[in-house]
């Protein structure tokens, strides 16, 4: 059996167990074998077959992986807070920008963000939460 089958059936072998894993990764692998493939059909020696798999794997990981890095969600997966009024308590560091927020009948710790030349809100303002992060509540003035 030529050399190009060899590296077509290792591709479709990849693409078939990329299917059950949705990474990704093995459907580059997968493409890889398929630029060897012709790579061997061309005639290329086994050496350049490995090293043009290896530079189209490298590549398409690369891809992958800052497409995956785009993923992550700027805002918390606790969207039922987001957009939730609070009421601002009292101020814990101005400077900081942290305070203690009323949210829900209970006191919580609140990151203040301050839009450029918006001056610090005095106590019993109505703020807006824009983030969650862990039990610190990201908040601001407007929506």
């Amino acid at each position: 059996m030529s050399a190009y089958l060899y590296w077509i059936l290792a591709g479709f072998l990849l693409l078939i167990v990329e299917m059950t894993s949705g990474t990704f990764y093995l459907l580059v692998l997968g493409l890889a074998a398929f630029a060897a493939a012709l790579a061997a059909w061309a005639g290329v020696s086994f050496g350049a077959q490995a090293g043009i798999a290896g530079v189209v794997a490298l590549a398409g990981v690369a891809v992958v992986w800052k497409m995956r890095a785009g993923d992550k969600p700027e805002v918390s997966g606790n969207v039922l807070d987001v957009g939730g009024m609070v009421t601002l308590d009292s101020w814990i560091d101005p400077a900081a920008g942290v305070a203690r927020v009323r949210y829900r009948d209970a006191l919580w710790e609140a990151r203040v963000v301050l839009a450029p030349g918006q001056q610090a809100p005095e106590p019993g303002t109505a703020l807006y939460i824009r983030n969650v992060d862990g039990n610190v509540l990201e908040v601001a003035a407007g929506r």
